[in-house]
């Protein structure tokens, strides 16, 4: 399904114009090529939600930023509260158990490790879903995404 070149929104086949902010459209010109030339970034969307999640939240914010099809942009938008909030805990974790003696310490090891483990997992499953083309949402995640960034 063809977007928009400039905003992102869906346009049915062969549209002169886009209904939503009437930018000019590649009209007359083969579906697959008018998806082709509907891209931003050049990259087919699922590679694209698959970049998302490759260097974490950052790749997240760029496309983000660069990017308006809503595939991608809920991908972009789920890495930067995945990834950033699973870096605020683990900030957090850091210090509140460096400095509470050496129970607490080893405690706090192995809760970094916990959530290292989690986000590798979460890492990988979140890429290979972007890469097959799922909008695959992480249940408080995508929730608290789509609140901050709007509905993708």
């Amino acid at each position: 399904m063809p977007h928009c070149t400039k905003c992102g929104t869906v346009v049915t086949d062969n549209v002169g114009f886009c209904p939503s902010c009437g930018a000019p459209q590649a009209a007359g010109v083969a579906p697959a090529m008018a998806a082709a030339a509907s891209t931003q970034s050049g990259l087919s969307e699922n590679v694209a939600g698959l970049l998302c999640y490759l260097l974490l939240w950052v790749t997240g914010l760029i496309f983000f930023l660069a990017d308006k099809r809503p595939f991608v942009r809920f991908h972009a938008a789920q890495s930067i509260v995945v990834f950033g909030g699973l870096m605020v805990i683990r900030i957090i974790l850091m210090m509140l158990f460096v400095s509470s003696g050496l129970a607490g310490f080893s405690m706090g090891l192995g809760l970094l490790w916990l959530v290292s483990v989690v986000g590798f997992v979460l890492w990988i499953l979140l890429m290979i879903k972007a890469y097959q083309g799922e909008k695959f949402r992480i249940p408080v995640a995508a929730d608290l995404a789509d609140q901050i960034f709007g509905k993708s």
